[in-house]
């Protein structure tokens, strides 16, 4: 790979106009090569303005469609893409890419919609992923993971060949896809020898099996942890990688009552940082600026308040104007925001630390719904893709303010002369109201703006300006108003510029001679600069027509900030389009006369048109729309009608049968393993002596788990003493003999869940009596942990550590307890393949299909819906409720349904029980009364069928107490537009098809 070009060859290429699209896969290859600027695709300077996005998180192919239209639609170019080994493969050797699996599928989309790709492909990826996407079966390696130890290695390689050659097929350099860079790993922060062997194999294996894109490993913050070999920065780490990238989350957090809260100012990683690889310079001077993680929203956990929605305020508007903008400034030209879509962990996918929804309080919501802070980053991206010269800036002179609490960063193209001026508090996280001029030496010299009113900067904000900037055909010699983008519109040109509200704008532009200028604004022609000086305020949408002075005609629109966030724009064949007034344009397609665009419509609103001279119709999701001809040449039409509103049904015609017959004396258990013998390799082990009863070591890795013990009754069998390990908010239920003893639960509310505990339990009277007794155990694994410091911590024990059996003040041996082990039916040998290991648990109802379509549920008794109280008991362990019903959602709108339980205002109750919800079959997230905090619980369109039957099944496993049955559950409508894509079902079996 070439990392430099020669110097003419980086001049001419900073003069070609820049895409925001990634080119379409046609089969022509494409140079992909960077230098200390940027990433440049066949030498052309490339801003890389990404986000992440997970398609394990959301299991119905066809939305991953439009997730990915949403992005493009939000101005992203790019998008990161994590590969998750464990989702992928139950079973050593054995794996499968079909389905909601199918990344060739998520590949192919994602170049039809004409987007780069990031490929994340681990082998660990952390993503608050159980075991941090190793598979279950890795558990059980005696092999110390993230090594070059050849047991882990050969584990590694096995995934590795698989997902490589699905990429491999899709890489921009061959011209199959638009996959332009590479992750060999992700957040290493162990820099040890074994470390550095590990990561040269995983460089030579990705190209061993055809990876021919730039390769990197993404750094736990700005470490300088592996860097490109001949760095030579001091207290650096080198590498076998080709460029260093590296995550960073700063910013402020909200606090337990979910307010946002003031925190640091956006740091200086790149240009204008100091103090090496730990402060803020470029820890990698000859590799482009590189934020593979930046912090787009931040995860929650159990037991919180519920913080999603605060988080996407906290990092939402303003933040990101903030500190991506300085990000930008420091000449950081690769940013991929985490996460953008974050979706649902749903099954048995997340980590300890967080609960189902991983919403993350990201851009575009887990209902897939486009938040405020979504169209602020279509307004910075669509920016980016209209001044490629940010690409390849550095630092110019110093601009000054005339305020001493303003800062400008002032960077120059000094190829093409344009220059960049940021514009913030100082320090940056300041929230004062300052009114300003700036100093800056541009192209004519020495130049003091405004001239009319000042500047202002109100409150924590920031702002991105141009100067001595090519528009097209025209000349921008400066603007205080932001850039949104420019256009061709034959023989005129168009431009898009904003602020806020109420504030003054200025724009100063370069003519010959002076020009006729029509619109609502005030005119001031310098003859002997050749400049025109146009002042206005920013309100509403403002039509400026310039004619004449030596240029092709130029509209300019001058908005408001919220005016011009509901402008997109879309790219046909006959050239872009821009378009004003739905809530998402997806696509546009001219075909001679007739322009057809496809989009989201949340709320009735007319829908105008700038685009090709030759548009004279317009269709609207294939439906013809009268036009009439606007200011500025638009087409205008009447308002597009918003969606009708959805009338979801009651859930009734419940029926309920009890479960856990694995307490009961008369259980058959005889085809369960015996737990004893088997190896050894979790990082807690039990006393010597006693046998290994973690649940992984007998192929049991996901979800619920049984186990049944015999012992003789005596004297001492009176304390039960067991050490356990279940992850976030896990618990264990005791039973001696069919009665239930107890429930133990791990406290959940912490950002560092407590995943072990140990649980006493005082056994009644006739455990003492002669012969033989059964304890019954059942421990809810809330997943595995993190390997995030490289300490084999995912191995941590699950299910029971160990079990005593002994009298309170006994110095005798306790007493011995003969163990048999039951969790998901088959063990790694899963029975569901389809839905897959997220889907496979362990409870009885599991193993017996209860909770798939199908199931013959009429013995069950009819109960009425749920309806708990906090003074309703329950029967101790678990319940299954199962009912259907039927949707009719119209077929030209997109709704996101949810399951809600009790009262969503609230983040928890008192109840001391738990909810297992299944659609369809397939496992959508878990319920936790007392921990909390999510009530509600999204179902995407493919698993629900919006159009027919639906079968909702619940397993409820509590203890019993006052206040532990099943509270109301009904259907939600959390999102609703007239739009969409088409979605078709997911394929599943039902019970008749996976008795058989």
């Amino acid at each position: 790979m070439m990392r430099r070009l020669p110097l003419l060859t980086v001049l001419l290429a900073t003069a070609m106009p820049a895409s925001a699209a990634a080119p379409r896969a046609s089969g022509t290859p494409h140079a992909v090569t960077f230098d200390r600027h940027s990433v440049m695709i066949d030498g052309r300077p490339t801003v890389l303005w990404g986000g992440e996005f997970h398609p394990f998180r959301l299991p119905s192919p066809d939305l991953w469609r439009d997730i990915l239209q949403k992005m493009k639609a939000s101005g992203y170019n790019t998008v990161a893409i994590y590969f998750d080994w464990g989702y992928h493969s139950p079973k050593r050797g054995v794996y499968d890419f079909t389905g909601v699996r199918d990344m060739d599928r998520v590949l192919r989309m994602a170049a039809e919609e004409g987007l780069y790709v990031i490929t994340r492909a681990g082998p660990y990826v952390n993503a608050e992923l159980t075991r941090g996407g190793f598979p279950g079966w890795l558990v059980n390696q005696s092999a110390k993971a993230r090594t070059d130890d050849p047991e882990y290695l050969a584990a590694a390689d096995e995934w590795l060949t698989r997902i490589n050659a699905i990429i491999a097929r899709h890489q921009l350099t061959d011209g199959r896809g638009t996959v332009i860079l590479h992750q060999i790993e992700n957040e290493l922060a162990v820099v040890q020898p074994t470390q550095a062997r590990y990561m040269q194999h995983l460089y030579d294996k990705a190209r061993a099996d055809g990876i021919t894109v730039p390769i990197f490993h993404n750094d736990q913050g700005r470490n300088g942890y592996w860097v490109p070999k001949g760095a030579n920065v001091p207290k650096t780490v080198e590498g076998p990688v080709d460029l260093y990238a590296f995550d960073g989350y700063p910013g402020a957090t909200c606090d337990v009552h979910n307010r946002p809260t003031n925190g640091p100012p956006a740091p200086d990683w790149g240009l204008y940082g100091t103090g090496g690889a730990r402060g803020g310079a470029s820890a990698s001077p000859n590799t482009p600026g590189f934020a593979a993680e930046f912090g787009g929203g931040w995860f929650d956990y159990w037991g919180s308040n519920g913080g999603y929605d605060c988080n996407a305020v906290q990092r939402g508007k303003r933040y990101q104007r903030v500190f991506y903008g300085t990000n930008i400034a420091n000449g950081i030209t690769v940013q991929s925001f985490y996460m953008t879509y974050g979706g649902t962990s749903w099954g048995w996918l997340p980590a300890p630390v967080v609960y189902t929804s991983y919403d993350y309080g990201a851009a575009i919501d887990e209902a897939r719904g486009l938040r405020p802070k979504a169209l602020e980053l279509k307004q910075l991206g669509q920016f980016l893709a209209a001044a490629p010269d940010i690409a390849r800036m550095d630092r110019a002179p110093p601009a000054t303010a005339s305020d001493p609490d303003i800062q400008v960063y002032h960077n120059v193209n000094a190829a093409t002369g344009a220059r960049l001026l940021f514009v913030t508090h100082k320090p940056s996280n300041g929230r004062s109201d300052d009114r300003f001029t700036i100093t800056a030496a541009l192209k004519d010299g020495p130049t003091t703006f405004p001239a009319g009113a000042p500047m202002r900067l109100n409150g924590f904000d920031g702002k991105l300006l141009l100067a001595d900037f090519r528009l097209e055909r025209q000349e921008l010699v400066y603007s205080t108003s932001e850039l949104q983008t420019h256009l061709p519109l034959g023989d005129t040109d168009l431009a898009l510029f904003y602020g806020r509200a109420g504030e003054p704008g200025e724009t100063v532009l370069r003519y010959a001679t002076q020009p006729t200028v029509t619109g609502p604004v005030e005119q001031v022609y310098d003859a002997a600069k050749g400049r025109l000086r146009l002042n206005y305020t920013h309100a509403g949408i403002a039509r400026v027509q310039i004619t004449g002075g030596g240029r092709p005609p130029l509209t300019l629109l001058l908005a408001d900030e919220d005016s011009a966030a509901r402008f997109f724009r879309t790219e046909s064949a006959a050239g872009p389009v821009l378009s004003h007034g739905p809530d998402l344009v997806r696509s546009a397609t001219a075909t001679g006369g007739t322009l057809a665009l496809t989009g989201d419509v949340a709320v009735a609103a007319p829908l105008e048109i700038w685009g090709p001279p030759a548009v004279r119709t317009l269709r609207w999701n294939g439906r013809a729309l009268p036009v009439t001809r606007g200011p500025g040449d638009s087409l205008v039409t009447a308002a597009l009608p918003g969606p009708a509103v959805i009338a979801l049904p009651p859930l009734t015609d419940w029926r309920q049968a009890p479960e856990s017959p694995e307490a009961q004396l008369g259980f058959d258990d005889s085809r369960w393993a015996d737990a004893k013998g088997a190896r050894q390799t979790a990082t807690i082990r039990p006393p010597v002596g006693q046998p290994n009863l973690g649940m992984d070591a007998y192929g049991f890795h996901e979800g619920d788990v049984w186990y049944r013990g015999r012992f003789a009754g005596g004297t001492d069998a009176r304390k039960l003493t067991l050490h356990y390990g279940a992850g976030g908010a896990g618990m264990l239920q005791v039973w001696l003999d069919g009665t239930f003893v107890g429930q133990h639960e791990l406290a959940g509310g912490l950002p560092r869940p407590i995943t072990t505990g140990v649980a006493d339990f005082v056994l009644p009277v006739r455990a003492q009596a002669a012969g033989e007794h059964l304890l019954s155990v059942m421990v809810r694994n809330n997943s595995h942990n993190w390997d995030l410091d490289t300490d084999d911590f995912h191995k941590e024990t699950r299910g029971l550590i160990s079990a005593s059996l002994a009298a309170p003040t006994s110095h005798s041996f306790a007493v011995p307890i003969a163990w048999k082990i039951q969790g998901t039916q088959g063990g790694e040998d899963i029975v569901d393949p389809v839905r897959g290991v997220a889907n496979n648990g362990g409870l009885f109802g599991e193993r017996e299909g209860w909770h798939l379509p199908g199931f013959a549920d009429g013995g069950w008794a009819k109960t009425p819906a749920p309806a708990g109280t906090p003074s309703t008991a329950a029967t101790p362990g678990t319940t299954w409720y199962r009912t259907a019903f039927d949707l009719g959602i119209p077929t030209d709108q997109d709704a996101t349904i949810g399951i809600a339980i009790g009262n969503t205002a609230k983040p928890r109750s008192d109840g001391t029980y738990r909810v297992l919800i299944f659609v369809n079959g397939w496992n959508m997230g878990q319920f936790v009364a007392n921990v909390g905090p999510q009530r509600i619980f999204p179902v995407p369109a493919g698993i629900l069928n919006h159009r027919g039957r639906n079968t909702l099944a619940l397993a409820v496993t509590g203890d019993g107490k006052a206040g532990s049955a099943l509270e109301p559950v009904k259907l939600v409508t959390i999102r609703n537009v007239r739009g969409g894509i088409p979605v078709a079902a997911v394929p599943f079996p039902s019970w008749r098809a996976r008795a058989r």
